[in-house]
């Protein structure tokens, strides 16, 4: 995970966004955010970090974070026996951990088109690369599909001009430049009166 940031605990107390990326029963957490697709809570954390690696940059005008590597090399003893029940905790465990380590190479086979996908449609319609998951993430929840086959999708619409894709990914995002103009228009007020 691209999260820089070391895990807090529950509430990820310290992180605006909250960029850290943890396992819950409904799926995956980013922040206040649930995710249960894996790759779409990965590409979520990765876009969060990003956004916040560029504020920090702004703020403090190339600051870097610290690495953490503070792991000491693994002790020389022999292992020692341990009881049945321990090894039946051990191999539970290790079961738990094989079907984790299985949805990490699944996700990060399939997060390259996810993330192909959003460099296309930020290119398109001139968005941020949050923006374009955003819109990429709602039209799949609205059509009942997966983020990757509408991915997919965006990525053959590059190649192939005859491609049909959803007209939320299709066409530019009107709602935003009308949010953006009213944004402006606000502000043109407030200094004015």
């Amino acid at each position: 995970m691209s999260a820089h940031q070391p895990d807090r605990g529950p509430g990820s107390q310290g992180i605006p966004g909250g960029a850290v990326l943890r396992r819950t029963p409904e799926g995956w957490s980013v922040g206040d955010e649930v995710e249960p697709d894996l790759t779409n809570a990965m590409v979520l954390a990765d876009l969060i970090a990003a956004e916040l690696h560029e504020e920090h940059d702004a703020d403090s005008q190339g600051g870097s974070e610290p690495s953490h590597s503070g792991q000491g090399s693994p002790g020389s003893s022999k292992p020692k026996a341990r009881p049945a029940a321990e090894t039946a905790v051990g191999e539970d465990e290790t079961s738990r951990l094989r079907a984790t380590i299985g949805q990490l190479e699944r996700a990060l086979s399939v997060r390259v088109r996810v993330e192909q996908a959003i460099g296309i449609l930020a290119e398109r319609h001139r968005i941020r690369p949050r923006q374009a998951f955003e819109r990429l993430r709602s039209v799949a929840r609205a059509r009942g599909q997966r983020v990757i086959d509408i991915a997919g999708d965006v990525i053959a619409s590059a190649t192939n001009p005859l491609l049909q894709l959803p007209d939320e990914l299709s066409r530019p995002a009107v709602v935003s430049r009308q949010r953006v103009k009213s944004q402006r228009r606000l502000r043109e007020e407030r200094l004015e009166g």
